[in-house]
């Protein structure tokens, strides 16, 4: 059946894999759902499927059956965890058409960043497959200290214990992909929740996953999963046999997570409003490319999409007009069209949002540059110039199609511009000048610098993630096994 031309009821009917809408995995079994709830496709509001939703209770079974798998998990095999690890990539590659398809309905994003989701998840998979063998640790000269003398020591990485991984709905099958792999790499049960609104395409990959493990050899319930909203999350989050967290999502939830969860560990990626700093000797070209490249892929719903253009005022007006020029070429649109690169938001409340922060700017003297308006539930690709401090569109996550333009007299202006926002995920510069790039990436606070490139590179195993509002710890296979593990001291006197 083509998941697009249903002919009435769901979208997905017939199209998703039996019985995955009707149950949780929860447990080595899975259990029935008793409310399913569905999931509406932004474009037009249509259902995409219904999908099955968990309450507290089952979040507490959930954690209770982890921890009783715990000891288990953690004795697997290395060749298990890696032949759980690399099954699970081929069978995300035999399915990524309809995962692409699934994700297009589920999350609205334009096809082009679906198809991208889905092979940076396969990526992200292989990588922790990679990464399984070297989960070790090394031996410490203890005679280095006349109390170690007649002493040995070493060191190992050692599973921290039950992981609970909560995701976001920009990326939702991508997202967990990098909680569930390097858990299962180091040798964790993992319960993932996911966005309300974004259900299913990890329902799909916990599937996935699930029959992996029981080729394997190993239980199921290794990796679960719960729907539902906050009480979900927080039953999860703060459940005394949860050893750590992994969260993607706002910063004011990151934050009472981390407060509620303590002393678990915590691994935070949360917003960021990126930065985009263009000096005078930069490639103006290629620097307008990359502000229309990285401002507008998945609607702008990316936490590290280009959200500021900061220029040296001598070449601004210049990098304007190219920037503006470009932008009737960003095609707006039905996400599943192939050349539609901006579509609807997730929701209505999002789109209303995004509409007000503009109008907050305009009255606050910002220039409309371009954009500013909805083509029936899109938000057209917006430039704004001469955002004020203060104002949300400059100062927090806009999460929606809009880029702010603001030009400063030099470089070092550039980057305290930069620092001044209250996050730091990434940040990109353009320049000729290798001792500007150097000068960036020792200047600007944020987790990530690229120079001459868009601030939304990210290479899924190398580290990734954010200073101050923008979070805490590591994601990225090699990165997420660190903070899934604990190192333990061994000792012994000869």
């Amino acid at each position: 059946m083509n998941a697009f031309s249903p002919s009435g009821g769901p979208l997905l009917a017939g199209f998703l894999p039996d019985g995955l809408t009707g149950s949780l995995p929860v447990g080595d079994e899975g259990v029935p759902a008793e409310r399913r709830e569905p999931v509406r496709f932004p474009y037009d509001g249509s259902e995409v499927a219904p999908a099955p939703v968990g309450d507290e209770a089952l979040a507490l079974r959930a954690a209770g059956h982890a921890a009783q798998l715990r000891r288990q998990v953690a004795k697997l095999p290395t060749r298990v965890r890696r032949r759980v690890l690399t099954g699970v990539a081929a069978a995300l590659q035999e399915s990524a058409r309809g995962m692409e398809d699934l994700l297009v309905l589920e999350t609205g994003k334009p096809r082009t960043d679906c198809r991208t989701e889905v092979v940076r998840a396969v990526a992200t998979w292989e990588a922790a497959a990679d990464e399984v063998s070297r989960v070790h640790g090394e031996t410490v000269p203890l005679d280095g200290l006349p109390t170690g003398d007649g002493l040995t020591g070493f060191w190992t990485r050692r599973p921290v214990g039950v992981v609970v991984g909560v995701a976001g709905f920009n990326y939702p099958m991508m997202l967990a992909s990098h909680k569930i792999a390097p858990a299962i790499a180091a040798g964790c049960p993992v319960i993932v929740k996911p966005a309300p609104a974004t259900p299913l395409a990890t329902l799909w990959l916990v599937a996935l996953v699930r029959e992996q493990l029981t080729a394997a050899g190993a239980p199921a319930g290794a990796v679960q999963m719960v729907t539902g909203g906050a009480g979900v999350g927080r039953a999860l989050t703060t459940h005394p046999d949860v050893a750590a967290v992994s969260f993607t999502g706002s910063a004011e939830i990151g934050h009472r997570i981390a407060r509620e969860a303590a002393p678990r560990k915590v691994v935070l990626e949360l917003g960021s409003n990126a930065a985009l700093v263009v000096a005078a000797d930069a490639d103006l070209d290629a620097a307008a490319d990359a502000v229309v490249r990285g401002g507008f892929y998945a609607s702008g719903q990316a936490c590290i999409s280009v959200q500021r253009v900061i220029a040296v005022e001598e070449i601004a007006g210049e990098l304007e007009r190219k920037i503006t020029e470009r932008l009737p070429g960003v095609v707006v649109g039905d996400p599943r069209e192939p050349d539609t690169r901006v579509s609807a938001l997730i929701d209505e409340a999002a789109t209303q949002r995004v509409c007000s922060w503009i109008e907050r700017a305009r009255a606050a003297g910002a220039r409309l540059v371009h954009g500013g308006t909805r083509s029936g539930p899109c938000v057209t690709p917006t430039l704004l110039a001469g955002v004020p401090d203060g104002e949300p569109a400059w100062d927090e996550e806009i999460f929606g199609p809009v880029v702010c333009l603001r030009s400063v007299p030099d470089l070092d202006a550039a980057y305290a511009t930069v620092n001044a926002s209250r996050y730091g995920l990434h940040a990109a510069v353009f320049t000729r000048d290798l001792g500007a790039a150097l000068d960036a990436v020792e200047e600007l606070e944020t987790g990530g610098v690229v120079v001459n490139e868009v601030p939304g590179y990210r290479c899924d195993i190398a580290p990734y993630g954010g200073v101050k509002d923008s979070g805490t710890g590591r994601e990225g296979p090699r990165f997420a096994i660190e903070e899934m593990t604990v190192t333990r001291m061994a000792v012994f006197r000869r």
